[in-house]
């Protein structure tokens, strides 16, 4: 019997597609809302220790690492996240830093996990940051697990070339230049300008491989404005309540609300296919936050991910 394979283009198996999921309900059923063909990494959002360092039991984790193996998807465990962790700043002093990277492994050991992402921002960047990041990639290369970081642009400057080094690929958040929290400068918090540059920083200016960035896009947005009475509820939109409340507007990037009451920004699907093809030409694959935030029908930005960066390396 003759087994004939499929060719597969080289560059679009290096191609990466790394969705975070960041479940508060059944991690479970969550992730089975999720086209895990169209992923090569799948990172888990957030796995913290406690202020002693110690971690809990994440319940179906161990179901989650299983499906995804099942297609050939890479899980990593993200720690950290977007709020600030004081405890971090002990735990990864010279005391207690050798006992935190153990049990950072002892929970990958455990669930099967293919790396770490480290998800440190603000002030949990700190002048231990460099030793934890060190001690951690020795550990991990002993089982041949990748490393790879979030990486901010207000804290760029605080992760050190040799931290930089030691990371497998970082992902880009390439997004979040304004927001809510800046009610005086409404915007788009993530424009291709933004993108672009983000990119020309850590490779021109890092020496970073184009293949180890990862390009960050928002499957969110941010409105600014007022609205009558007491609907807030667009300060933050996904896009699975874009494409539903605002059909319209799905190939743009902004929507006018009535009375010109506020502003909504976002990426809309000519901006998130523009930037799938410069990750194509300048990075190494794409980052998403996050994948619960996608719609699961023909106007899924995840598809139209994969549909455009497959066209882009024929």
């Amino acid at each position: 019997m003759l087994l004939i394979l499929a060719s597969v283009n080289p560059l679009h198996a290096q191609f990466k597609v790394i969705g975070y999921i960041w479940s508060r309900a059944n991690m479970v059923q969550d992730l089975k809302k999720v086209d895990l063909g169209k992923i090569t990494h799948l990172n888990i959002a957030f796995i913290n220790p406690n202020a002693d360092g110690v971690f809990k039991d994440v319940p179906g984790l161990d179901t989650v690492v299983q499906m995804a193996h099942q297609r050939n998807i890479k899980v990593l465990l993200s720690c950290g996240g977007g709020s600030s962790h004081a405890y971090y700043a002990r735990l990864l002093g010279d005391e207690h830093r050798k006992a935190l990277v153990t049990n950072f492994i002892a929970v990958l050991d455990k669930y099967n996990l293919d790396g770490i992402d480290v998800d440190l921002e603000g002030d949990d960047i700190d002048a231990n940051y460099e030793a934890f990041i060190v001690g951690l990639k020795k550990q991990l290369n002993k089982r041949k697990k990748l490393l790879s970081a979030a990486v901010a642009w207000w804290t760029r400057d605080r992760i050190t070339n040799l931290a930089l080094a030691q990371f497998d690929f970082i992902n880009i958040m390439a997004y979040d230049k304004t927001g809510p929290w800046k009610p005086e400068v409404p915007g788009q918090h993530a424009p291709m300008s933004y993108a672009m540059d983000h990119l020309d920083y850590w490779h021109k200016e890092r020496d970073m491989k184009k293949t180890s960035l990862n390009l960050g896009l928002p499957f969110y947005g941010y409105g600014f404005g007022e609205l009558p009475g007491k609907d807030r509820t667009f300060r933050q939109l996904s896009w699975q309540d874009v494409q539903a409340k605002y059909a319209e507007r799905m190939d743009y990037d902004e929507i006018v609300l009535p009375e010109n009451s506020g502003t909504i920004y976002y990426n809309g699907k000519n901006t998130i296919k523009d930037k799938t093809v410069l990750a194509t030409k300048d990075g190494g694959g794409v980052m998403i936050w996050q994948l619960l935030y996608d719609s699961q029908n023909e106007n899924s930005l995840l598809s139209l991910i994969d549909k455009t960066h497959r066209e882009a390396l024929k």
